[in-house]
C-alpha cells in the first residue's frame, strides 16, 4: 500500500459514511428477519440464512462503497473436518469475511455482544460461544466445553487469539484457550492471517481502499503436543506471514 492517502480525506469520509448507512439499515433488517425465520430452520440452514448471506452482503456492500476487496491464498490447506481456526484479529472486515468461509462456524466472542440491539438478538440463533473476559478461568472452561460440543457436530470453531482487534504494528500476547480447546480434541489447529487493518483499521472510521490479503496456513496438529508448543508454532507463522504481506507496516497517514 502506498504511503501516499488513496483519496482527499472528504472523498473517504463520505464513502465511510456510505458504507455505515446501509450496514446499520441492513443489521435491523437483516436481524429482524432472521428472528422471525431463523428458529424455524435446522442450524446449518439457519447459519447460511443468518449469518453467512448478511456476511455476504457486508463483505459486497463494502467493496462498492469503499473499494476494499480480497484475495485468498491457501484454500487447499483446509480440512474436510471441522477443527479449531486461529486467526490475526486486525479488523471487523474478517469477523465478516471468516463467517463466509468456514460454514457452519462458532466464533468465540464476549458476551457483552449479545446484548447489542437487533445484531445480538440475531446473533445468539447460531450458538456462539460467549465469555467472560474478565473471568479468564471461567472462560477457558467454557470455550473447551461448549468448543467440544460444537466440534462434535461438525461445527467449525474460530478463535482471534489475541483475544481483540491490534493495530497494524502493534503486537499483543496470544491467549491459549483455542489451542488448549484443540488440544483437548485431538483435532488440529488452522492458522490465518491477512492485512485487513491496513483498509478498515481497528476503532477507525475511514476505510481505505485495496486489497486484502488473506493467507491459510498449513494445518498444525496437535497429537501428543501441549497448547503452549501449538500456540507456539501458529504464534511464530502467523507473525512472519503478516510481516511477509505487510500487515504489520502501517503507511503513514494510519499512523
Amino acid at each position: 500500500m502506498s504511503a501516499v492517502l488513496p483519496a482527499p480525506i472528504p472523498m473517504l469520509a463520505l464513502r465511510s459514511t456510505v458504507f455505515y448507512l446501509g450496514y446499520a439499515s441492513s443489521i435491523i433488517i437483516w436481524a429482524t428477519l432472521s428472528m422471525v425465520v431463523g428458529p424455524f430452520l435446522p442450524f446449518r440452514a439457519r447459519y447460511v440464512f443468518v449469518i453467512k448471506w448478511w456476511t455476504r452482503f457486508a463483505i459486497n456492500w463494502l467493496r462498492l462503497t469503499c473499494g476494499i476487496d480480497y484475495r485468498i491464498e491457501g484454500t487447499e490447506n483446509i480440512p474436510d473436518e471441522a477443527c479449531v481456526i486461529l486467526s490475526k484479529h486486525q479488523s471487523q472486515w474478517e469477523t465478516f469475511f471468516l463467517q463466509t468461509l468456514f460454514v457452519p462456524q462458532c466464533t468465540l466472542i464476549k458476551k457483552e455482544l449479545l446484548s447489542l440491539p437487533f445484531f445480538g438478538w440475531a446473533f445468539r440463533l447460531v450458538r456462539p460461544i460467549a465469555i467472560d473476559r474478565t473471568n479468564r478461568k471461567t472462560a477457558l472452561l467454557t470455550l473447551i466445553k461448549q468448543g467440544r460440543e460444537r466440534l462434535a457436530e461438525g461445527i467449525w470453531v474460530l478463535v482471534f487469539p489475541e483475544g481483540t482487534r491490534v493495530f497494524p504494528g502493534h503486537r499483543k500476547n496470544y491467549l491459549r484457550g483455542g489451542a488448549a480447546l484443540a488440544c483437548s480434541v485431538g483435532v488440529p489447529v488452522l492458522p490465518v492471517t491477512h492485512n485487513a487493518g491496513l483498509f478498515w483499521p481497528p476503532h477507525r472510521f475511514l476505510k481505505y481502499p485495496g486489497t486484502v490479503q488473506v493467507i491459510i496456513g498449513p494445518l498444525v496438529p496437535t497429537s501428543d503436543r501441549t497448547p503452549e508448543q501449538v500456540l507456539g508454532e501458529v504464534h511464530s507463522w502467523i507473525d512472519a506471514t503478516t510481516v511477509a504481506i505487510g500487515g504489520e507496516s502501517p503507511p503513514p497517514y494510519l499512523t
